[in-house]
């Protein structure tokens, strides 16, 4: 990325229109919040329920800016070491042994233990320095020399201590390793972080980030999505899978079923070969949308009676 990539981004339509070349079909409330992000370098915090496309937005991002995806998926138990960077300790032990039979030639010619201590002082930082680095995501987000989309996916997943830690690199996109000295981003990040919500995030962090929040889309835009996303199902039919969707989305289910899963159900039907919905190929497919054993038992008897509505609204 060069220098001036926030200034090539000319309007929201530009965002909207770059998305769509990399296959994302996105709603006017997240070309807004993607301009503003990539404009003010903001980091943009991304909201909404599993599998509406908050992780394909920093996939998508990347794509049209042609800069490279750093992901860091985050988890309960993350911790520094495995989220900036850690000593190639296999590295280190291998060259300790063949140093092993190099320490008498090395302490030979020193007539004190503490020559003998400095000498091996000025060896040891050799097993600290650029070589044995391992960086992880932070780290190498920071380094890349033309900038990078760096996705850190489900923040909530991360304990508030990571949380903190996490928005003092974001505050100016600095970090210090303590051998090797403070670490500067060579060109800031395009930050996106992907929360589910299965915990609130810190004020702090919400006051850093711009915020936006992707819901289920409504059925046009929907339809649009499944039109590049699955390009062979026929219209028609495509308006009675969504139709379809969005009246299980209506009902009171354990997980409602996303975007990716319509796709996928996009995909099934065409692969057997269907027209239109028919309540045998719903009922056989339908564990394609729905996840539960529970959901599934919920809406068995209403297979029919879905399928007929969402043949009638197409």
């Amino acid at each position: 990325m060069d220098q001036n990539v926030p200034d090539q981004i000319a309007s929201i339509e530009h965002v909207e229109a770059s998305l769509a070349s990399a296959g994302y079909i996105p709603s006017r409330q997240i070309c807004t919040a993607l301009f503003l992000a990539i404009r003010l370098q903001k980091p943009i915090l991304v909201e909404g329920p599993a599998g509406v496309g908050k992780t394909e937005l920093a996939k998508a991002t990347a794509s049209f800016l042609g800069l490279p995806l750093v992901r860091m998926q985050c988890y309960d138990g993350l911790d520094e070491s495995k989220a900036l960077y850690e000593w190639k300790y296999g590295k280190q032990l291998l060259y300790t042994q063949i140093l092993r039979d190099k320490l008498a030639a090395t302490f030979a010619d020193t007539d004190s233990l503490d020559e003998a201590m400095k000498k091996l002082g000025d060896t040891g930082e050799l097993f600290f320095s650029e070589q044995f680095l391992e960086p992880r995501p932070l780290l190498r987000a920071l380094r890349e020399p033309r900038g990078c989309v760096l996705l850190v996916d489900e923040i909530d997943k991360a304990d508030e201590e990571f949380e903190a830690f996490l928005l003092e690199i974001l505050s100016d996109y600095t970090v210090t390793v303590p051998e090797l000295g403070t670490q500067h981003a060579i060109v800031p990040p395009i930050v996106l972080l992907t929360s589910n919500n299965t915990r609130d995030l810190g004020d702090a962090m919400k006051r850093r980030c711009l915020h936006l929040h992707i819901g289920y889309p409504e059925p046009k835009l929907e339809e649009r999505i499944i039109a590049t996303r699955v390009p062979g199902v026929h219209e028609s039919l495509r308006r009675q899978l969504v139709s379809y969707v969005q009246q299980l989305r209506g009902m009171d289910l354990r997980k409602l079923p996303s975007v990716s899963e319509t796709i996928d159900w996009a995909r099934a039907l065409l692969l057997l070969h269907a027209h239109e919905l028919e309540p045998a190929v719903v009922r056989d497919t339908l564990n394609v949308l729905l996840k539960f054993e529970a959901d599934l038992e919920a809406v068995g008897p209403k297979v029919g009676e879905l399928t007929y509505k969402a043949r009638d609204a197409a």
